[in-house]
């Protein structure tokens, strides 16, 4: 009797669950392989995006860095212009110390020899006066024949349609001429024949005396137009009223072509009055006059009122200490 084969081990149905095992194996490391390379792109994106930015950052700051160095190089720069000007500066300081130390030096030196001159010029006077009289020094103190010991001075000015038609530039010379003739006062007034102030705002007090203030008042003075009835008495009368001091020297400058008024005694005698004699038998406001010949290019019928002014202004210069100038043209 044949033998029978004996069964196998393992079964077909074994064999094709094992075969599916590898199968299976197998597919995940293909699924496995396929994924990974996409991974490794999406990681390297990244790193180059940052790389990028970092290197852009980097760039940024290399330029930022150029620049801090190019503005400390300039600072550095200002820094050392600045110490050479500082040091310039001290060698002035230092200059001017030493300059400063020499003046004080010459200073002191000037002091001593002006007070040695003011001791001589005092012993000098004296032997002069005891030698001319006391004479001598009134007639040093007359300019043109006009006294100048004044240290106020009073302008009144007729600012009527004839004199500033004709005369106001000739006027405006004589006026800076008078002004010359008195370097330095304690005090200037100006005011028109009607008694109106040039400076309101000096109305009844002295405008102080400076270079500045004397270029001022020739320019306010040039355009100066105010209502006029042509005659000083008004102008004149006022200042003595509101002047008047008896501790003041005070002198006043009429500047004018005519009078108007009714009668030259009442004047003459109104400002008796108001400007009394002082002690010495002298008026202590002296009145001073510039006749500017308008009226005499009239016919000579219509010249009246400037031969009245000129009469009136003689009577009351004499009368009061000063002096009248009739000048020739009243053209500039």
């Amino acid at each position: 009797m044949p033998k029978r084969r004996p069964a196998p081990e393992i079964s077909l149905s074994f064999l094709d669950v094992i075969c599916c095992g590898f199968g299976a194996v197998i597919l995940l490391l293909m699924i496995t392989k396929t994924v990974e390379p996409q991974v490794l792109e999406e990681s390297t994106v990244i790193a180059e995006g940052r790389v990028a930015e970092l290197t852009e950052q980097l760039f940024e700051l290399r330029g930022e860095t150029t620049v801090l160095n190019r503005d400390l190089a300039a600072k550095r720069e200002q820094i050392s212009e600045f110490e050479e000007q500082i040091a310039i500066l001290q060698g002035s300081l230092a200059s001017s110390k030493s300059r400063y130390d020499s003046l004080q030096t010459t200073r002191n030196s000037n002091s001593i020899v002006a007070e040695q001159l003011a001791i001589a010029r005092q012993e000098l006077s004296d032997e002069e006066e005891r030698l001319l009289g006391r004479d001598a020094e009134k007639k040093n103190q007359l300019i043109g024949g006009i006294p100048v010991d004044s240290e106020y001075i009073i302008f009144i000015i007729d600012t009527s349609g004839s004199m500033f038609s004709y005369a106001w530039q000739r006027m405006l010379g004589e006026m800076e001429a008078t002004l010359n003739i008195y370097p330095n006062v304690k005090g200037i007034q100006v005011m028109n024949d009607m008694g109106n102030y040039l400076f309101s705002r000096y109305a009844g007090q002295w405008i102080p005396d400076t270079p500045a203030r004397r270029q001022l008042i020739l320019r306010n003075l040039a355009n100066w137009n105010a209502f006029s009835n042509s005659s000083p008495v008004e102008g004149i009368t006022q200042a003595v009223r509101s002047f008047y001091d008896r501790d003041k020297k005070i002198s006043i400058y009429v500047f004018g072509d005519e009078f108007t008024g009714r009668s030259i005694e009442e004047v003459v005698l109104t400002v008796d009055r108001l400007n009394a004699e002082a002690g010495t038998g002298e008026r202590r406001v002296r009145i001073h006059a510039v006749g500017f010949p308008v009226q005499f290019i009239r016919p000579p019928e219509l010249q009246d009122t400037g031969i009245r002014f000129a009469t009136l202004m003689r009577e009351l210069t004499h009368r009061n200490g000063g002096t009248f100038v009739g000048l020739n043209d009243f053209r500039p």
